[in-house]
């Protein structure tokens, strides 16, 4: 079977650099943190007390006020970045057939706000279930995918990827399988999460997953340095309007990078833990260069996953060498999340696009907040700290890794190539 190219031709993004695409590569290439204290509710009992939160977001120019009421906050984000997609990859009623577009979100919790709400009214009431008659529609994960369909009239293929912090690289993944085998034309993919909450930040805390650096919470992200402490909420939601290539150059779309290959795989390890030897990393990361057909030395970038977490960053660093041997060390690797904070199930989406921008404009944005190097890391690599780096960017790996040993990684190549 003939596998038929698919290009990305459209980006949109809620983040906590920005509630644009610019904006927010903006604040990638130059380093911002997009971490303050926490607003979305009261945190001064919490280990944790603050976030990379949205901020002024505002989602009336696409959501009606009446309707917001009625969609949890990761699928008002949802709604936002898809249509920021739509419009930039210039898409409108004539140009697509409706029932070969489809749509394929990512999202590790869904309506976590939302759940826990109408579970806290019911616990302090006198026992009398009253419900908001929109609990469940507001609150399951997959409620997202269907919205954006209904919205852009999209008949294809419509589901929902659950993978922890892995989700959304798995929707993209599977959106470009979609368009390979000729089952759809056009696949509005990413992800979205809203869990800067009371469940969460206490939930992630008991866990001791999260930084605690209340007193400095603008460099708590600090992945790589020996002081790390865990990794940094954040929320918000992009988007990727994924297309078959002669498509796209029917309808004269601009064409960002050219989606290659993706990979997932299973550390079959421990819930939370990576496998120490970075296995499922090497694993996935190896089964992505294949579906793409390409080498190790073919690539110039890895956005790597790269919490922040002790464990974490020792063992993805351990895989990169393993796949990429001697040519790890001409490479760029650095992660956003030092910046953008943990996005948990669309932490995927958006560093996809911060990978397939670092192709497109040759840069790669840093990894911020390094002091001192832990000394199990080998110092030989390039992690792109505290300033971002121009090079020539042929093509870039982006990784994500879940709760339950879930790996997902993905392959842009600059285009035309």
């Amino acid at each position: 079977m003939l596998l038929r190219r698919v290009v990305v031709t459209g980006l949109g993004a809620i983040t906590p650099l920005g509630n644009t695409v610019q904006e927010t590569w903006d604040g990638l290439i130059n380093g911002v943190s997009g971490a303050e204290m926490i607003t979305h509710f009261d945190a001064s009992k919490f280990k944790t007390r603050f976030a990379c939160e949205i901020k002024n977001f505002d989602p009336s120019s696409v959501i009606d006020r009446k309707a917001v009421g009625r969609l949890d906050l990761f699928a008002q984000y949802a709604l936002v970045a898809a249509d920021q997609a739509y419009i930039d990859a210039g898409l409108n009623e004539t140009n697509f057939d409706p029932d070969r577009s489809g749509v394929i979100w990512g999202s590790g919790i869904g309506g976590l706000e939302t759940f826990f709400r109408e579970v806290s009214n019911f616990a302090q009431g006198d026992g009398t279930p009253r419900f908001n008659p929109f609990f469940i529609p507001k609150m399951i994960a997959d409620i997202a995918s269907g919205h954006i369909s209904m919205r852009f009239g999209f008949r294809g293929p419509n589901f929902t990827t659950v993978s922890a912090c892995a989700s959304s690289t798995n929707a993209i993944i599977d959106s470009m399988f979609y368009i390979r085998m000729g089952k759809a034309d056009i696949m509005m993919t990413g992800g979205s999460e809203a869990a800067v909450n009371e469940p969460a930040m206490g939930g992630f805390n008991a866990m001791h997953a999260l930084s605690e650096r209340n007193d400095s919470y603008k460099t708590a992200t600090r992945p790589f340095d020996v002081s790390r402490d865990g990794f940094v909420m954040g929320e918000g939601g992009c988007a990727l309007v994924l297309e078959e290539l002669e498509h796209a150059l029917k309808r004269g779309a601009k064409i960002y990078a050219e989606i290659v290959g993706g990979g997932a795989s299973a550390d079959a390890h421990h819930i939370t833990a990576p496998h120490p030897e970075g296995l499922g990393a090497l694993n996935v990361m190896k089964s992505a260069l294949n579906d793409a057909g390409m080498q190790p030395e073919d690539l110039d970038y890895i956005n790597v996953h790269g919490t922040s977490t002790p464990l974490g960053d020792i063992a993805e660093t351990k895989a990169i060498i393993g796949v990429f041997g001697e040519h790890a060390y001409k490479m760029n690797i650095s992660s956003t999340k030092s910046m953008t904070g943990h996005l948990l199930g669309a932490a995927g989406a958006l560093e996809a696009m911060a990978s397939l921008l670092a192709v497109k404009h040759d840069i790669v944005p840093p990894t911020i907040n390094q002091e001192n190097l832990d000394p199990e890391l080998d110092s030989k690599l390039n992690f792109t700290f505290n300033k971002a780096q121009k090079r020539t960017v042929r093509a870039a790996l982006s990784n994500t890794f879940g709760f339950g040993g879930h790996n997902a990684s993905v392959i842009f190549r600059k285009y035309p190539a």
